[in-house]
């Protein structure tokens, strides 16, 4: 509420998301306060137009009247689709246009006990097409003019100009309101149209009298609004170009010297003045401080509009070097927003990135923007294009030491490290991420998180955790992982929190820790639903499917998957597909669906294949063995089994190691070949220092153990 902050009553080490979420929980009970009291009439009015922020008010309010005393009217066009139709609180009304009965009976209304002759009535009715704002516009022409019918406005913008025209003493005072906006402040008018105030207030109080606007208070704390949107577009749209141009800058200039806060609360409201105006390098600069605001309120929807609106007006300016450096900062940023808007794979975030890249070496590879290939990197990867990727990775890793940049180095790193665990290069991957942990710091490096959406202190952790599990060390996974869920929760930045949650959820999956992966997959959701991040959505649901099928609600967890994967896909990541539709394949399995379980790992495999990604290639080999096993097909799961061994031994992914052998220990002993089983086992079991509690190890020893007694 930009209330000033005390030693007395300091603000709570709240997130943005938090405090944006404590500030609607203050409001619904100002809602529900003032319904105890006595029953509450409330007005949305064109909802159509609302911002993302009041749109979640708005639903919460839905949900809330359930229960309250409250009549809620909401009033939008078509297009608006609200999520709560169908709900037992809604009733929805289409207002059609008014019959010919209505309109008659609206005229004489309005007309009042000026009466009207039946012809000119006629006339009305049959020219305002039954919409009520044309039918009260055009009757107050009549009567205002006494215009015969041949002289009758054909359409209500003619109408309502027509009124502002007889209206000459106000129109000036209309036009420079209607360029502030919907609602206009006294105190600007003043300032903005140099009328003595006498005069002004006067030519207001004409003004209000005609009804084309409403007035609140009184001066100089008054404030107007125009009655309806199309009263306020026809009058700005009576001004000449030059006169609106120059308008608008005066009204900027004037919010910069009365409300210096706006610059900073509200940069998006001087921005559109000063585009309106034509001064294209201050639009830029505040639709660009806009856009940096509301990614740190974590309003990341607004953001990448604001951001794009910068873009836009930059293309009117000369094509110069400072131009293109504002247009490295607006892509860039816009690229780090549409990572967590649209996904990290999907097109408008490849292009954003592409476009930045280019810049970028025009501009001679600045430092500042080393996140640039990090970010386009990043896409690739998602995309499945891991060659082009870790192209990327090793020119963001040379550039990075050339210029000495340890930022860049740690974003280098980072990338590194995940695509050589993408291609399941473990030891590799793990160093790379060790690298980047022991080059971070907090102090120095905070801007990198503000640039690329996350934290990559976070994320590495995060990985380098998962990592671990796959290279045998499933105690140390699992502590690194919890490590960054933790520090991305004391951040309070989302997109890390959602990262590295989502790297939890699918270290779960793997270990079986289906109580564990039930919170975390919630949590992934409900992170998802708060900042409004689809992508994010998509995941959780594929792990809350799998839970759902290891709780015996196989059908519905099938289903979940389906639909996480699907939406997943649709906006263009292939990275951990292969994963994912590997659970599909265990889930139909389950519901002994033996031939779809096998397609689906054929499915699998070949997605794997092509993209490059291997880090679950060993298990999709182990796992296609072991339905060729339960169709009796004894040789060919043999056959899957060993080339899984062989893929893991190959990768040093001593847990995928440990399953291969694993199931061709039990597959030899069931054929009575005790001695290759006990030769297959001891080994690699042997290796393990911790995880002894986890589901595999567990049965490896029982395993062991069982194979003894037979010696």
């Amino acid at each position: 509420m930009s209330l000033p902050v005390s030693a007395r009553h300091p603000l709570p080490n709240l997130s943005p998301q938090r405090k944006k979420e404590r500030t609607l929980e203050a409001l619904l009970r100002q809602l529900e306060g003032l319904a105890h009291q006595q029953p509450v009439l409330m007005v949305f009015e064109d909802a159509h137009w609302v911002d993302p922020t009041s749109r979640e008010l708005l639903d919460l309010i839905v949900e809330h009247v359930r229960s309250l005393p409250v009549l809620l009217i909401v009033t939008f066009r078509p297009e608006f689709q609200p999520p709560w139709t169908g709900q037992p609180q809604v009733t929805m009304l289409a207002l059609n246009r008014l019959d010919r009965r209505d309109r008659t009976a609206l005229v004489e209304h309005i007309a009042g006990g000026q009466a009207l002759p039946a012809e000119l009535v006629a006339q009305i009715a049959d020219r305002t097409d039954g919409v009520p704002l044309f039918v009260e516009e055009l009757t107050k022409s009549v009567l205002e003019s006494g215009v015969p019918a041949m002289g009758i406005p054909t359409t209500l913008h003619d109408s309502l100009m027509s009124r502002l025209d007889r209206l000459s003493s106000v129109r000036r005072v209309a036009q420079i309101g209607a360029a502030i906006g919907r609602e206009f402040p006294y105190a600007l008018l003043c300032t903005v149209s140099n009328i003595p105030e006498d005069d002004l207030q006067s030519t207001l109080g004409r003004l209000v009298d005609s009804e084309l606007v409403f007035q609140r208070g009184i001066p100089p704390d008054a404030v107007y609004s125009f009655k309806h949107a199309l009263v306020q577009d026809a009058a700005h749209d009576s001004l000449l170009r030059s006169t609106r141009q120059q308008l608008h800058g005066q009204i900027a200039a004037a919010l910069e010297t009365q409300s210096p806060e706006l610059m900073d609360s509200q940069p998006e409201i001087l921005a559109q003045h000063y585009a309106e105006a034509g001064l294209v390098d201050k639009s830029v600069i505040y639709w660009s401080k806009a856009g940096h605001r509301s990614a740190a309120h974590s309003a990341m929807t607004e953001a990448a509009a604001q951001f794009q609106k910068g873009l836009d007006q930059l293309v009117l300016l000369p094509d110069t070097t400072d131009r293109k450096r504002q247009e490295l900062e607006l892509r860039s940023a816009l690229g780090a927003v549409l990572r967590f808007v649209k996904g990290q794979a999907a097109p408008e975030t490849g292009q954003a990135y592409a476009r930045a890249r280019e810049l970028w070496e025009q501009l001679d590879f600045p430092t500042k923007y080393l996140h640039v290939p990090y970010g386009e990197s990043r896409y690739h990867s998602y995309r499945g294009e891991l060659d082009l990727a870790r192209r990327l990775d090793g020119d963001l890793l040379r550039v990075s030491h050339q210029r000495n940049d340890s930022g860049g180095l740690v974003l280098a790193h980072q990338a590194c490290g995940s695509d050589q665990m993408i291609v399941g290069r473990f030891a590799p991957s793990r160093q790379h991420y060790e690298a980047a942990l022991a080059l971070y710091d907090p102090v120095s490096h905070h801007w990198l998180g503000h640039q690329t959406g996350s934290h990559p202190q976070v994320v590495a952790r995060a990985y380098l955790g998962f990592v671990l599990l796959c290279l045998g060390l499933p105690d140390q996974a699992s502590t690194q992982t919890n490590t960054a869920i933790a520090e991305a929760r004391t951040l309070a930045n989302p997109p890390s929190l959602a990262s590295s949650l989502m790297v939890g959820a699918m270290l779960l999956s793997l270990v079986g820790d289906n109580r564990a992966l039930n919170e975390r997959a919630d949590e992934l959701v409900a992170v998802a639903v708060e900042q409004g991040v689809p992508w994010w959505h998509t995941v959780g649901t594929v792990y809350r499917g799998w839970v759902k099928v290891n709780h015996g609600d196989v059908t519905e967890g099938i289903s979940l998957i389906h639909s996480g994967l699907t939406a997943y896909r649709d906006t263009g990541a292939e990275m951990w597909v292969p994963y994912h539709i590997a659970l599909c394949a265990s889930a139909c399995e389950i519901a002994g669906q033996i031939e779809e379980s096998s397609a689906l790992l054929d499915d699998a495999l070949r997605l794997a294949e092509r993209t490059g990604e291997r880090w679950f290639a060993a298990e999709l080999n182990r796992h296609k063995g072991q339905l060729l096993l339960r169709q009796g097909h004894t040789e060919g799961a043999e056959e899957l089994y060993r080339r899984a061994l062989s893929i893991a031994r190959e990768q040093e992914a001593k847990m995928w190691e440990l399953r291969a052998a694993a199931s061709l220990a039990r597959l030899c002993r069931d054929q009575g070949r005790y001695a290759e089983a006990r030769d297959l086992l001891p080994l690699v079991y042997g290796w393990f220092t911790e995880g002894f509690d986890t589901p595999d190890l567990k049965e490896a020893k029982a395993l062991l153990d069982g194979l003894g007694r037979q010696a």
